[in-house]
């Protein structure tokens, strides 16, 4: 979907305006120059920026050019096909990682994404089998995330 620059602009400048207003409440820490609310202001004022940019460009573009217009992907139903497993995989991370596991939830939706894609088979199981297992490691040894072992809690390492 091609979306107006002004669109994008305006929700850039709602998002930074509703962090900007969320960060008031930030308490502050005695003895320190800056506080938790430092970095998400900044990120804030600059998201700001670019929208109130955004908008002044689209504004400026005295084209005729709608607002929203549709790619020629979403007529395609092999396409329209991959987005919808893709947003069903968010769904099925959400309600099956507790109860099965992130190594288990993660590999189905790896194979189901590849296979949508027409990956060939021997490939979507071994990239599977692989980034599920570096992901794992990545965040679960290295940066001390605790996934969900769900039914492979007893091999739990």
């Amino acid at each position: 979907m091609k979306i107006h620059d002004t669109v994008f602009g305006l929700i850039f400048l709602a998002l930074g305006t509703l962090v900007l207003f969320a960060i008031r409440g930030f308490p502050n820490i005695p003895g320190q120059p800056v506080g938790p609310a430092l970095f998400p202001g900044l990120i804030a004022v600059g998201l700001c920026i670019t929208g109130l940019m955004l908008v002044i460009k689209g504004v400026r573009q005295k084209t005729t050019a709608p607002w929203f217009a549709w790619e020629d992907w979403v007529r395609s139903p092999r396409h329209v096909l991959a987005l919808c497993v893709l947003l069903a995989s968010v769904v099925f991370y959400i309600a099956f990682a507790n109860s099965l596991g992130f190594l288990l939830t993660s590999l189905l939706i790896l194979i189901a994404l590849f296979r949508v894609l027409h990956v060939a088979w021997r490939r979507t199981l071994i990239v599977a089998l692989v980034a599920t297992l570096v992901v794992h490691f990545a965040f679960y040894k290295l940066l001390r995330v605790p996934l969900p072992w769900g039914v492979l809690t007893p091999w739990a390492w």
